[in-house]
């Protein structure tokens, strides 16, 4: 099979503008992505609807492949994007722009998902651990997945999802393995062209995950399992974390 990574990238972002072009460790956030997704899958291009970030990846030496200005998801940026290359490709895996972090474990982890013909799209959760705090779990900016026995997403949720009854919160961790989800998506091409052809739903519009659309229209979701943390950088606070974690990874 033939993976293809494509990692959308927005120079207008209302919590941090320009976040793809700001530096980390000496490189720019976008280079430090590129560069920890090149040479895993079988090629890799940055879609962007700017300019600044077309140059900078240019400068680099990576490919870039610009898109319209219009789309409201990553995934739709990347099916214009996959369609503007015109390669032919299996799988399309989708990669967060402003996730520096993002491991070769990782990307071979949800490779090996399309190991079983029946996967239509897959993605990747992190269990939390008995040592996670309440205030985690919690966080609605870190949506949580519910899985089958089979590895396939029943439901994502800002909410922590189960329910634990009959328990105090602060057992809930230490006696029911909770899955944080990584916002990593792979897709089969014809399965890519169906889903950004949906109209959004009505579960998606309550919780602002755009997964719950495809679910709530059949598709499956496989998950692969990672114990690694990323560090997604959504705001100036995070790319100095970003800073601190870099700085303690090379000493």
């Amino acid at each position: 099979m033939k993976f293809i990574g494509i990692i959308p990238a927005r120079y207008a972002s209302t919590r941090f503008p320009a976040k793809p072009l700001a530096m980390l460790g000496g490189k720019t956030v976008i280079q430090r992505v590129y560069e920890q997704v090149a040479g895993i899958l079988d090629d890799a291009y940055v879609a962007t609807d700017d300019e600044r970030i077309e140059q900078a990846v240019k400068a680099f030496g990576g490919k870039v492949v610009m898109t319209s200005v219009h789309h409201n998801s990553g995934t739709d940026r990347c099916f214009e994007a996959y369609t503007n290359i015109g390669q032919p490709f299996d799988v399309i895996v989708n990669i967060q722009g402003d996730e520096p972090f993002i491991q070769p474990s990782q990307l071979e982890t949800i490779k090996e998902c399309f190991n079983d013909a029946s996967t239509q799209i897959a993605t990747l959760v992190k269990p939390f651990t008995a040592d996670d705090t309440w205030e985690a779990l919690e966080n609605s900016n870190s949506p949580k997945v519910v899985l089958n026995k089979n590895m396939n997403a029943l439901y994502f949720s800002r909410s922590v999802i189960p329910y634990m009854r009959n328990k105090e919160k602060a057992d809930w961790l230490p006696n029911h393995i909770y899955y944080k989800h990584i916002g990593l998506y792979a897709y089969r091409a014809e399965v890519l062209k169906e889903i950004t052809a949906l109209p959004q739903s009505s579960l998606e519009l309550a919780e602002s995950l755009e997964q719950l659309r495809w679910l709530e229209n059949g598709y499956t979701i496989k998950a692969g399992i990672t114990y690694m943390e990323t560090i997604g950088i959504d705001t100036p606070e995070d790319l100095q974390r970003a800073e601190e974690f870099l700085k303690k990874q090379s000493l």
